[in-house]
């Protein structure tokens, strides 16, 4: 029987209704573990599920989230595979050191997740990419292609005609930072942000846990926070710059792909999830009834079409 709400977009984005069934998990948190490790002098926190001989899933989280938004998958997922999903600097658990000790670049977030990496001895992963995610992740693609076996892509922007109208308020903030800054805080960090970036234009919003958001905007205004945010988004505009340098490593690799994307997220529309095909003609792409944290709303959904990706992927390197 199929679920309805559920709509997939193949590789000439005809489209299907499709059931996602949670069949075949077993949710267990038995091997999930929680550790830190020194990386450049800074205390990196990561999570750590299944096996370390079955393959890797790098989970890469968004903004403001941290490795925390990863939770409600790792049990669905860890008696198959190795996951790892760490804290950027200035996230979560992870050292926040200052910005004039620290240089909150997405380049630098990059190098750092790198070197977690190869301290772990993690040669090859796929890449869980989500919102902040994707310009972490897409970074470590094109800086090490070899290491990539896949990508997974879960509301994360490679093309600018994902970015929503909310855009050109924090695109303002990039042209005029001192001036813009406040505006960007009502726009981007308040606690109704913090909010919506969850609810989007749901209609259910009664699935949502208000600690979500009630916990990331307490995480938002830790002292020190608002400094690091600022700085590290203003450096965001590199990540728009940079679309058409991913779009080109998408285009000549032609990475196996999953993307799977709420349809209700505020920040980044429907037209993102689809821009994948452009470059990816046989990416998968599966729209669903939840928001820029589809977790909040999708989880047996992300996670069976998540397991069905990965055993296809390991079927075939076979």
């Amino acid at each position: 029987m199929n679920t309805p709400g559920l709509l997939v977009l193949s590789a000439s984005l005809a489209c299907m209704i499709t059931n996602a069934p949670a069949q075949d998990m077993a949710p267990s948190r038995q091997s999930i573990s929680y550790h830190t490790v020194d990386v450049q002098g800074l205390s990196i926190f990561y999570r750590e599920a299944g096996s370390v001989s079955a393959p890797t899933v790098l989970l890469l989280h968004g903004f403001p989230s941290s490795s925390h938004m990863w939770e409600p998958l790792l049990p669905l997922l860890a008696d198959k595979y190795h996951l790892i999903a760490p804290d950027y600097p200035g996230f979560g658990n992870s050292s926040a050191p200052s910005p004039s000790s620290f240089e909150y670049t997405f380049d630098n977030l990059a190098r750092v997740m790198n070197e977690l990496t190869t301290k772990l001895g993690v040669a090859n992963y796929v890449l869980f990419m989500q919102d902040y995610g994707g310009p972490v992740g897409f970074r470590l693609a094109l800086a090490h292609p070899e290491r990539v076996r896949a990508i997974i892509v879960q509301n994360a922007v490679s093309h600018e005609q994902g970015l929503s109208p909310l855009w050109e308020a924090r695109k303002k903030y990039w042209a005029d930072p001192a001036h813009e800054l406040e505006n960007l805080k009502a726009n981007f960090t308040s606690f109704e942000a913090t909010r919506q970036r969850h609810i989007g234009s749901s209609p259910n919003p009664d699935r949502y846990d208000p600690d979500t958001w009630t916990d990331e905007y307490a995480f938002l205004t830790r002292p020190g926070q608002a400094d690091i945010q600022a700085t590290l988004f203003l450096d965001y505009r590199t990540n728009v710059a940079s679309y058409p340098l991913w779009q080109k490593w998408l285009r000549e690799v032609q990475p196996p792909t999953l993307v799977v994307w709420g349809k209700y997220d505020p920040s980044f529309t429907v037209a993102g999830a689809t821009a994948y095909a452009d470059d990816v003609p046989r990416a998968e792409i599966h729209i669903l009834e939840a928001g820029h944290f589809a977790l909040d709303e999708a989880t047996d959904e992300v996670a069976s079409l998540v397991r069905g990706f990965l055993e296809r992927l390991n079927k075939h390197a076979e």
